[in-house]
């Protein structure tokens, strides 16, 4: 059994950043168009409360859909796939990295650990946990981040 690893990846970006084209909460990462900007100017801490708060949203999605039964096993069949995930977050973050490698593909989640808690379109899970983290990663930057008019 592979040993889970606990190191934070230095960055949330996935490379598919929209906030040049104006967003100001990216579609790829979630982040906040300042926080992609200072990045590199932020402590180690600045940058964990960030992540921290990406890993709760994705948790709070992802815990009413899954429950993950072996994280050991998990972590080894996503080694296996060659699918990146971030080891140092929690295990049910990582269903959010499964999809998007997946795409549209089935996935038996029983091979890779993972119990199924309600019924999903393998089409469109990938896209409904997207839309809804970035909903997320919106409503927490109208409400903490913007300026009122």
């Amino acid at each position: 059994m592979p040993k889970l690893q606990k190191k934070r990846s230095s960055t949330p970006c996935l490379g598919i950043c929209s906030t040049t084209f104006g967003d100001e909460v990216c579609k790829g990462c979630k982040r906040f168009a300042h926080e992609i900007v200072s990045w590199t100017k932020y402590s180690p801490e600045e940058r964990e409360i960030i992540n921290l708060r990406l890993e709760q949203f994705k948790i709070q999605i992802l815990k009413r859909r899954f429950k993950i039964i072996d994280a050991n096993l998990f972590a080894s069949k996503l080694d296996e796939k060659a699918i990146n995930f971030n080891h140092s977050l929690d295990p049910l973050t990582w269903i959010f990295d499964l999809f998007r490698a997946a795409g549209s593909q089935p996935i038996n989640l029983t091979d890779f650990g993972i119990e199924n808690l309600v019924s999903y379109d393998p089409k469109t899970i990938k896209d409904e946990i997207n839309d809804e983290l970035r909903e997320l990663s919106e409503v927490h930057f109208e409400r903490y981040f913007k300026e009122a008019n």
